[in-house]
């Protein structure tokens, strides 16, 4: 009777299942399927979670839409604080890019 040889463990690429192998007959000795996630239990808290999910979107496309009202605001203050600065110190150059350079 040969000697018992160890069993390979391989994992398969379609089902994820894990295989134990018989290296000398080439047979599947076992296979453990991989545990699937547990299906919506309770709908009420499903259906709860997807409304907070919907009032979170919606808060964000509100605070995107008043960040977008205020950004011509924003803009025009840093234009009047850049061309300040250009009138306190008009020899200042502005820095030169490496596309100057050549």
């Amino acid at each position: 009777m040969p000697a018992p040889s160890k069993l390979l463990e391989v994992t398969c690429p379609c089902c994820e299942a894990a295989l134990k192998v018989d290296p000398i007959t080439s047979a599947v000795i076992s296979h453990k399927e991989k545990e699937k996630p547990k299906p919506i239990e309770d709908l009420a808290a499903a259906v709860q979670r997807l409304k907070g999910e919907s009032a979170r979107r919606e808060e964000v496309f509100q605070k995107s839409m008043q960040d977008q009202k205020n950004r011509q605001d924003v803009l025009n203050k840093k234009f009047d604080e850049l061309f300040k600065q250009a009138k306190e110190d008009p020899d200042q150059r502005p820095p030169q890019k490496d596309i100057d350079l050549d």
